[in-house]
């Protein structure tokens, strides 16, 4: 039979009314026609038309002849074919983890409408779930929707597990609800679905729901659960789990009391962890590494490190997580000693070769600033990761090294390991700390291609980049693409905007962003720094109540943020009120000095000084750069040379270049300019910028031409500096000495090297509103009325006979376009006779040191003591007489 195959048209087996036969069906027999055994057939097939299969045997040969929808007939022999029960076939073909012929099988059975048994389903289910074929999963699972109404627990267990499996836990629920029977298996398969799905409350419920109908917790019940009050964390529900584990006996059991001391670590509850801990008659390696871990993540690294060391007491070997862990606590302590003890423990016993171990290594050894010990781990890693790569990057820039750590990016690159967001962003903060704007844009493109935008870290970073690299709307347009905003992206956009001085806009996000996000102390530094920056008392009196009422007011640097905002202010009453309200540091002494070495109050900030160091606390450089700034503003020549030349005796603290540049001022704001001239010839440092500025700026008060000449021309031969403040000053003093072909020479310099003048900007705040105002503008819609009353000024000027020392400019340019003045008009017309006006200014090329180096002479510092009614200083830091006339006539 199976050596000839022939066609037989079986047409006359059944009238035509019931079937056609198929011309195309193939049957392999011995004989050469199936006619001849036509009598074995059974007489049903002649009756039966409604019968979709029919099996007959020829020849000890059996063939199953099936109706198709065309009532055509095929006829297969199963001379060839396994003749065993489908749905033993579909079982043998799971165990062998033939899903696809299963499924074939599946289907085969299907059309033929023959029953598929529940053992079958529950094999095929489980294959589907050790394979995690979700689409597979579900085309069995609709064949047993479309079979059945109610599932059996086997059945149904079954398809929970595998839904849990493949965290489908919609359809896990549904199958849960439509079993007729639970056990305790479909109760914990389903909380621990939940759990680890992060539906904690859900799981929660679930549980109490099983108790309620009856059913005991096992040692698979309670570790779910208890992880998920420890995830919450909820410690009072925790506490109830722990009682009923006591209630049903499972005190004693080595998981259940594993979970308890994980949960209790998690909720907070170290001391609860302990005494299950302790109370343990058996602890295996996970017990103490739970117990390890949970003093380490409540900050009791100590109490970690000494269970550490009992544990190998009892000759328990630590794994990888064990070794990690402590490696990280010593990380959290700074003990570098204790560090390389592990690491050496670490290498005797094989960890070493672990790139986990290795890189939590680094990281040990980059927090406490070992560098040669990082890199040496580094070096010796034979398969690096891009955390390996990643740690020794975020190192160097952590502990300002940028250039290594863009350097270390490189080698990155050239070794083919794709970075992840947390490299990017490491290295965009050392682009941003280098001012590499081409690296940072490229990273940027990067990041654009690889999706890696989406994490909130990296665009941070960008904003951060482009604050720093002076473009500010790049940062802006970053900002607004971020979807979620966290207290980061409002904090970094916040001070983006202050370091560009857009201090005003820098003040409107602020106010967004508490909205919708609650600011950190960080982001409360950065709107003060603005406040500050313009003079904005009134906001910043409000982000002081903020502070206050959030429980923030005495965090961190904010308390010195403060005392540094009122003290730009001009509010020196609020500024020591804020001194004496927190603890004391070298930064709060230093900032109520630097307040009155602006104001010229010399005696005051001596007496500061004796004070701080009466405490104990020992000065600074920058004590000493606001102190003798104090003493030359306050004509204290004597004092400030004897504190310049005993720094160093008394206080073990060498001169700086700024130091220097402060004995100049010094002794040009006197008149001694030869001896100021002589001590910058006999500097041990060379002079830079700011020395020559301030002996220049000497020169042109003094009218000191050919000293002044000797000055420029040592500025104008340096090219480290671009900075607009001396360029402003080399213009006003050729001008001043008549020599305008300088004047044009330094402009042409300025243009050549790209270098601008802005606009002065000066603020005024009325009534909790501020206001700034551009030199030249006159698009103000009070600017009429401005115009009016500072020309009334003017004619007050001429009365009194107060002459106007402002060179090649005309009357309207003096009065009614400089920026401060217009300010100050401003504040008269809008507000109250009486009410003080407070006007700080922000000048770009007033200055162009900063806030901790001596000032120019010729500064207009708005926070100086104002002048007496009806007097007027003969001095250049006093031209602006009609700003200190209206100052003293509002003085509160």
């Amino acid at each position: 039979m199976k050596g000839s195959c022939i066609q037989a048209n079986l047409t006359h087996l059944a009238p035509k009314s019931c079937m056609q036969v198929s011309p195309q069906m193939a049957v392999s027999a011995k004989t050469p026609t199936i006619a001849s055994c036509r009598s074995e057939l059974p007489n049903s097939l002649h009756h039966n038309c409604m019968s979709k299969t029919i099996k007959f045997s020829i020849s000890s040969r059996t063939y199953i002849l099936s109706l198709k929808k065309n009532h055509e007939i095929s006829v297969v022999s199963t001379d060839s074919m396994d003749t065993r029960d489908p749905n033993s076939v579909i079982c043998d073909l799971c165990l062998s983890g033939n899903l696809e012929q299963a499924l074939i099988q599946l289907n085969t059975m299907k059309e033929l409408r023959l029953t598929v048994d529940e053992e079958t389903f529950i094999s095929l289910v489980d294959l589907c779930e050790r394979k995690r074929a979700e689409p597979e999963g579900c085309q069995v699972y609709s064949l047993i929707t479309n079979s059945t109404t109610h599932l059996s627990i086997r059945l149904g267990n079954s398809l929970l597990s595998m839904f849990v499996r493949l965290r489908n836990l919609v359809d896990a629920w549904y199958v849960f609800g439509k079993m007729s029977e639970r056990d305790l298996f479909s109760w914990n398969v389903l909380i621990g679905g939940y759990a680890k799905a992060g539906y904690f409350d859900e799981a929660l419920n679930l549980y109490h729901r099983m108790l309620w109908d009856g059913l005991r917790p096992d040692v698979y019940t309670f570790p779910s659960v208890l992880r998920t009050c420890g995830a919450v964390p909820d410690l009072v529900r925790g506490r109830e789990v722990h009682v009923h584990v006591l209630r049903f006996g499972f005190q004693s059991d080595i998981d259940v009391n594993n979970s308890l001391i994980t949960m209790y670590a998690k909720c907070g509850d170290v001391y609860s962890a302990r005494l299950v801990f302790d109370k343990m008659p058996v602890k295996d390696r996970i017990s103490w590494n739970a117990m390890i871990s949970g003093y380490f993540e409540n900050d009791e690294c100590f109490q970690g490190l000494k269970l550490f060391l009992n544990m190998l007491d009892y000759l328990v070997v630590p794994d990888l997580r064990t070794m990690t862990s402590v490696i990280s606590a010593c990380e959290f302590s700074g003990d570098e000693r204790l560090g390389k003890a592990v690491h050496g423990y670490a290498t005797k016993h094989d960890f070493g070769k672990d790139v986990s171990i290795s890189n939590s290594l680094i990281q040990l050894y980059s927090s406490v600033g070992a560098w040669e010990e990082a890199e040496n781990v580094f070096t010796r890693i034979v398969s690096k990761d891009v955390v390996s790569w990643t740690s020794m990057i975020s190192g160097y820039e952590n502990n300002g090294l940028p250039e290594k750590a863009v350097e270390v990016y490189e080698k990155m690159e050239i070794e083919g390991v794709l970075p992840d967001e947390i490299t990017i962003a490491s290295v965009l903060s050392a682009c941003a700390s280098l001012g590499r704007l081409d690296l940072g844009v490229k990273l940027h493109e990067f990041a654009k291609r690889t999706g890696l935008l989406k994490y909130v870290i990296v665009t941070n970073a960008l904003i951060d980049l482009y604050s720093k690299c002076k473009l500010i709307d790049k940062a802006l347009e970053v900002f607004q693409r971020i979807p979620n905003k966290n207290v980061i992206s409002w904090t970094s956009i916040i001070l983006g905007l202050r370091i560009n001085n857009r201090n005003v806009e820098a003040l409107t996000f602020f106010r967004r962003m508490k909205a919708n996000v609650i600011p950190n102390s960080i982001t409360l530094i950065s709107a003060l720094s603005a406040c500050g920056r313009i003079g904005a008392l009134m906001a910043g009196k409000e982000i002081h109540a903020y502070a206050l009422r959030t429980g923030l007011g005495f965090d961190g640097f904010l308390p010195n943020a403060l005392l540094d905002m009122y003290v730009r202010c001009g509010r020196m009453d609020i500024a020591w009120n804020q001194f004496n309200s927190h603890e004391k540091d070298i930064a709060s002494w230093n900032t109520l000095l630097t307040g009155y070495a602006e104001r010229g109050q010399g005696e005051d900030a001596i007496e500061l000084f004796n004070k701080m160091v009466k405490s104990g606390l020992k000065p600074d450089a920058i004590t000493f750069i606001s102190l003798l700034c104090a003493c030359g503003r306050s004509g204290m020549v004597a004092n400030g040379l004897d504190y310049f030349n005993n720094m160093t005796a008394n206080y073990g603290i060498s001169p700086n270049v700024k130091h220097y540049a402060c004995v100049v001022d010094l002794l040009g704001r006197a008149g001694k300019l030869e001896e100021a001239h002589w001590f910058v010839k006999k500097m041990p440092i060379q002079a830079d910028q700011a020395i020559w500025g301030a002996l220049l700026n000497a020169c042109r008060i003094h009218k000191q031409v050919e000293l002044g000449e000797i000055a420029a021309q040592h500025i104008l031969k340096m090219d480290e500096s671009e900075s607009v403040g001396y360029y402003s000053l080399l213009c006003n003093f050729y001008a001043d000495i008549g020599k305008w072909d300088e004047v044009g020479r330094v402009k042409r310099l300025m243009r050549e090297k790209g270098v601008t003048i802005d606009p002065g900007c000066s603020w005024v705040e009325v009534k909790g509103s501020i206001h700034a105002f551009l030199s030249g503008d006159r698009s103000h819609p009070q600017e009429r009325e401005i115009s009016a009353i500072l020309d009334g000024f003017y004619e007050k000027m001429e009365e009194e006979e107060v002459g106007l020392d402002e060179v090649d400019s005309s009357k309207s340019e003096i009065l009614c376009g400089h920026s401060e003045r217009l300010a100050i008009g401003f504040g008269l017309i809008n507000t109250a006779p009486g009410m003080p006006i407070r006007r700080p200014t922000f000048n770009k090329q007033a200055t162009p040191q900063s806030r901790d180096t001596p000032l120019p002479s010729s500064y207009e510092d708005s926070n100086r003591q104002p002048q007496r009614p009806g007097t007027f200083a003969a001095t250049r830091m006093a031209r602006d007489i009609g700003a200190h006339l209206l100052t003293s006539a509002t003085q509160d």
